[in-house]
C-alpha cells in the first residue's frame, strides 16, 4: 500500500535513487537534491514502506503563482496512478492561487497534464539554462 507524506526530510540515498531511477541528471547530485527539497514550498512524496517511490515539488509565492518543478515516480511503480494522486494533492494545496504552471520535461507527458486540467499556453515557450556549477 502506498502512503503519501507531506515532508521535506529525505536521505541523500532516497532522493538520489528516485531521481536516478527515472534517468534525471539531477540524481547525480543527491546532496543538492536534499537541500533543494528542504528549501521548497511544497513537497509531497509517495512511499512503499521506507522506500521513496514518488515525489512532487511545488514552488510558490503563497499568493499569486506556483510552479510544479518536478513530478516523478520510480518506473517499478508507474501505472498505479501515483503521479495522479501526487498532482491532485498539490493542486488542492494551490486551489486559491491564480496560476499553477508546469513545463513537462518530456513531450510525452503533456497528455498527462492535459488530462488533469492544464492547458497549453498559446503564446508561451519554455526556456532553460543550466548553471555552470553543475558540470
Amino acid at each position: 500500500m502506498i502512503e503519501y507524506r507531506r515532508c521535506r526530510e529525505f536521505t541523500e540515498e532516497q532522493l538520489g535513487g528516485l531521481f536516478r531511477s527515472v534517468g534525471w541528471y539531477s540524481g547525480r547530485f543527491p546532496e543538492r537534491l536534499k537541500k533543494a527539497m528542504g528549501n521548497s514550498s511544497r513537497v509531497i512524496s509517495a512511499w512503499d514502506g521506507e522506500r521513496l517511490v514518488g515525489l512532487i515539488r511545488g514552488l510558490d509565492d503563497g499568493v499569486w503563482q506556483a510552479s510544479i518543478d518536478c513530478l516523478l515516480v520510480d518506473p517499478e511503480y508507474q501505472g498505479r496512478k501515483i503521479a495522479s494522486a501526487l498532482l491532485e494533492m498539490l493542486l488542492e494545496d494551490y486551489r486559491e492561487l491564480l496560476y499553477v504552471d508546469v513545463v513537462p520535461d518530456e513531450k510525452r507527458n503533456v497528455g498527462f497534464y492535459l488530462k488533469h486540467g492544464f492547458e497549453v499556453m498559446e503564446e508561451g515557450t519554455a526556456m532553460q539554462i543550466r548553471g555552470k556549477g553543475w558540470d
